[in-house]
């Protein structure tokens, strides 16, 4: 059970999860601990409990899914495996949680690169942005795959049959951009694959609400993510030393307290509960490490929403529409052998490796929990 505050703020907000959306919740983790918070909220016997001695501690990356087989993270993807949870919420490691699932629920036939699914707070309704984090290096046919995992996403999350794609790039005009850039935007523009391209999107645009799906490389949409809450997270503090600077000043704050506190709900992480690693066989929710209870609430909700909504079997039916497209090979060939071609060694992720000083572990499944 990760996160800065767990398991404390977790427990919390899984039990507001229970009461406030009527979500099912089970805590993986050291139940000694997990018992004696739930006895504190007076919630013993009201969420099960499976135990876990290992755990992923937030400075440990990739390695540690070898490392820790019968971490809390790989038990609770055992579970999913094992079809007695429906989805995984986490605010342990990013790259401990990527890699473990990874390793514990594989890919989706004919995906070839996960990638981490974020709501950015725009008008008139959320924009999805994806890669954030999970796939730094992506080829330009990655790209448009992501665009379908990001379509698939989005059909769940606000409704749309059609749901707009955007590629994120320095420019608007289609010459824009480096090679992978370039390339995507032609197999995105060319058509044939479902999705409902509506050209590059610039970076001062990523709030502008003109399309509901961002595409971008892992490292470019984490950089940009990152650089729009630290924008947000300082523009709300100018606010605050403004509304604060004087009688006046604090006077017109009280008047305009509903709406300044409207907006930051609105631009609030905590809101939307945290990023979903798509293109997996389970869903995935990672909640942000620092994450209150709120947040944790938020994220149990929007797991169960997309459990509930079949993302999985979503995201397999769009990336299936690119079977008969003009793209061929790369889009399901690696991965199932449609095309009759091998696969190439760059076409398929490998798995985290094993430290090279270290024997490599049981990698045997977690006992079934009791």
């Amino acid at each position: 059970m990760g996160g800065d505050h767990a398991p404390e703020e977790i427990i919390a907000g899984a039990i507001d999860a229970v009461a406030e959306h009527d979500v099912r919740v089970v805590l993986v983790g050291q139940a000694p601990r997990i018992r004696r918070e739930l006895d504190r909220h007076g919630a013993i016997g009201k969420i099960p409990i499976v135990h876990a001695e290992e755990a992923l501690d937030m400075g440990e990356g990739a390695l540690a899914s070898w490392r820790k087989p019968r971490s809390s993270i790989a038990i609770a993807c055992h579970l999913i495996r094992q079809g007695r949870a429906s989805a995984l919420v986490s605010a342990g490691s990013t790259a401990g949680v990527v890699a473990t699932s990874r390793l514990r629920l594989k890919g989706q036939q004919g995906v070839l690169r996960p990638a981490i699914a974020v709501t950015l707070p725009t008008r008139p309704r959320p924009t999805i942005l994806l890669d954030a984090g999970a796939t730094a290096d992506v080829k330009p046919e990655g790209l448009v795959q992501f665009a379908a995992l990001g379509t698939a996403y989005a059909q769940i999350l606000l409704g749309l049959e059609r749901p707009t794609v955007g590629l994120l790039n320095i420019g608007a005009e289609p010459g824009k951009g480096d090679k992978v850039a370039k390339r995507a935007h032609e197999l995105l523009a060319g058509g044939g694959h479902g999705l409902e391209f509506a050209g590059n999107v610039e970076g001062h645009d990523l709030l502008a609400g003109k399309v509901d799906v961002i595409v971008a490389d892992g490292f470019t949409g984490n950089v940009a993510l990152k650089t729009m809450e630290g924008t947000i997270r300082t523009a709300f503090a100018e606010v605050r030393d403004a509304m604060t600077a004087g009688p006046a000043a604090r006077m017109g704050a009280l008047l305009q307290r509903r709406r300044l506190q409207d907006l930051r709900d609105r631009l609030d992480p905590d809101t939307y509960g945290g990023g979903v690693l798509l293109g997996l066989n389970g869903t995935v929710v990672i909640a942000h490490g620092a994450s209150r209870a709120r947040a944790i609430t938020s994220a149990c909700e929007l797991a169960h929403r997309l459990a509930a909504g079949r993302i999985v079997e979503r995201i397999r039916e769009q990336v299936a529409l690119t079977r008969t497209s003009r793209f061929g090979r790369w889009t399901h060939g690696e991965r199932d052998g449609t095309d009759g071609r091998p696969a190439e060694p760059g076409d398929r992720p490998a798995e985290p490796a094993p430290p090279a000083d270290q024997p490599e572990p049981d990698r045997g499944e977690p006992p079934a929990a009791p």
